[in-house]
């Protein structure tokens, strides 16, 4: 069985056999797929002893119309679409930094049916470098460099006498928190990135005094909550539970 046809029959236990009626009218996902497949094929990058880089982020802009119509299966989509992504990849033998991710966003200007896909090399840390033998291919977009990894040792002493505070997340990474504020969100202009279609590109903030944490949700579409409940603005505590989108962050301090 091809990977489009894996696609397909997982697609169809995602909407519990409202498959046709679902997608009738819409952009089908099986050609947002392929479409991501030809981006990984029209961006490959032959590194240093042979081995092919392709993007492993792929953002999908879908018109207005098809994105309200498909809001409710977006979180699921995306990640069927990263795996049959991976598993393409996979069987080409072609080599990505990190994990396939797919992020779904609505195009304004984009006609019903139609949509467009981005794709880019994501290393999902700032101060990753590629091996020894990965260098930067000619022509090939330059890596985005997002903010929001460690960038040293987690447990570094932290200067001036500050607490030592933390995020962790379920996958076991570690976010140090530094003196000032930290937004937490998908876009650009986030200081600490997370690849969660549920998490709005500004979708809160970490105020950090060196004795305190206060976060402040900015309005997010899904929400933030602490320990299962939705919150505007609070203090945390040590062993606090942030959930935005899929995703959950516990808050540690040492010292």
């Amino acid at each position: 069985m091809s990977v489009l046809q894996r696609f397909e029959k997982r697609l169809e236990g995602l909407v519990e056999g409202a498959f046709a009626k679902v997608f009738k009218g819409v952009v089908h996902p099986v050609e947002i797929l392929n479409a991501m497949q030809r981006e990984a094929e029209a961006h490959k990058a032959i590194l240093a002893g042979g081995r092919t880089l392709v993007p492993n982020r792929y953002v999908i802009d879908l018109s207005p119309y098809d994105h309200s119509r498909l809001a409710p299966y977006a979180a699921a989509l995306a990640q069927e679409l990263a795996q049959s992504q991976a598993e393409f990849i996979g069987e080409q033998s072609w080599t990505v930094y990190g994990d396939v991710i797919v992020e779904i966003e609505r195009g304004e200007g984009l006609d019903t049916g139609m949509f467009r896909v981005t794709a880019e090399v994501y290393s999902g840390d700032p101060q990753a470098a590629p091996p020894p033998d990965h260098g930067q291919p000619a022509g090939y977009p330059p890596m985005e460099q997002p903010m929001g990894h460690p960038s040293g040792p987690p447990d570094a002493p932290p200067p001036g006498g500050a607490r030592n505070v933390r995020l962790i997340s379920s996958d076991g990474r570690t976010y140090p928190l530094a003196i000032g504020s930290t937004v937490i969100g998908r876009g650009d202009q986030a200081t600490l990135r997370l690849p969660d279609v549920g998490i709005s590109r500004r979708h809160a903030r970490l105020d950090f005094d060196g004795a305190q944490v206060l976060l402040t949700d900015l309005g997010s579409t899904n929400g933030t909550m602490v320990n299962g409940q939705r919150v505007s603005s609070m203090a945390l505590n040590p062993g606090d539970m942030i959930q935005i989108g899929t995703t959950t962050l516990t808050f540690r301090v040492d010292g």
